[in-house]
């Protein structure tokens, strides 16, 4: 397989972080190359595409793809291009990520848009799948529709779901609920042929298995996930600083500890690596900001796996179908 792209100056942590992760891949079998300045410390026996400029996580995303055409960004998505790369992964700048795979590696033929597609943890349940988390913040109903398309192919090659569920984010769970915008998708999601359409699903229902894909705007869907990760987050660290409160109750967690720990695991991001921009022209990961090095070796892993399942070719033929 031809390497994966890994942008070395995207992320927070980057790039002693991401290139750690990028090593850790390497030694697990998959191919790498890093995208960085010259001279990029650490970077051992890996390969280096060299691009001398970064995006920043403040940048104005297009604008900092068309201004900086050398950047790790611009150059990992050439990679992918050009083919001499099979995938790109980044932690840097979102919008920025998801411009470069656009712009240099193109959309899907009869893609609308080009969706965000998150793993979200389900509790003792393989996760769900929500789009679009970010990308668009205001979509045609059309758009949804695809997205249910993409979505539900997805699901199908990373969770091996025969026919993925499809639910339609609303403020309830009759067909009527909603602004015009629910209402319309409804209707069209129930006449779309190959899509396994549940009806509406309400915000409480994402981490559970009332739908496997979730569908809707990216601006809707990028607060849902803010606000889940944010709940997580406060939820874990008052927890964790209830363990240690007294020797008794630290006592308690300490023999609760192998219980714990695995659901810990289980509902952090680093666990899923990071997001698939769907319906470009290409495997594109887009990992947190915050990503270190196990998260960025699962970024990197979901990429490979993506590329060996051919996901790509399989979401061009779900569009394409009548």
């Amino acid at each position: 397989m031809l390497p994966i792209a890994v942008d070395a100056m995207g992320g927070d942590r980057a790039p002693d972080d991401i290139v750690a992760g990028a090593h850790a891949a390497a030694a697990a079998g998959i191919p790498i190359v890093l995208v960085g300045p010259p001279g990029l410390d650490g970077i051992g026996d890996l390969p280096l595409i060299e691009a001398s400029e970064v995006i920043e996580m403040h940048e104005d995303a297009a604008g900092g793809v068309r201004r900086k055409k050398d950047s790790t960004l611009v150059r990992a998505a050439e990679a992918v291009r050009d083919g001499a790369a099979s995938a790109m992964v980044s932690a840097g700048n979102t919008g920025a990520t998801m411009a470069a795979a656009l712009l240099r590696m193109g959309r899907v033929k009869g893609v609308s848009r080009p969706a965000i597609a998150t793993a979200i943890p389900v509790p003792g349940e393989q996760p769900n799948i929500l789009l679009d988390s970010g990308a668009n913040a205001e979509v045609q109903v059309e758009w949804l529709v695809q997205f249910a398309q993409m979505g539900s192919v997805y699901a199908s090659h990373r969770l091996d779901i025969a026919r993925p569920k499809v639910g339609l984010l609303s403020i309830g769970e009759e067909p009527g609920k909603g602004d015009s915008l629910r209402k319309e998708a409804y209707e069209l999601l129930m006449a779309a042929p190959g899509i396994n359409f549940v009806g509406n699903i309400e915000g409480r229902d994402l981490l559970t298995k009332k739908a496997d894909v979730v569908v809707t705007d990216g601006f809707t869907g990028n607060v849902a996930l803010k606000a889940l990760e944010g709940a997580m987050k406060a939820m874990f660290e008052r927890l964790l600083g209830a363990f240690g409160e007294t020797a008794e109750i630290k006592a308690h967690a300490d023999a609760l500890a192998p219980v714990v720990w695995p659901i810990v695991t289980e509902l952090t991001p680093d666990t899923y690596g990071g997001a698939v921009l769907l319906g470009v022209d290409g495997v594109c990961i887009i990992s947190h900001g915050s990503s270190g090095p196990t998260a960025m070796v699962n970024a990197i892993t979901l990429a490979r796996d993506l590329v060996d399942s051919r996901l790509v070719d399989a979401i061009t033929a779900a569009v394409a179908r009548p």
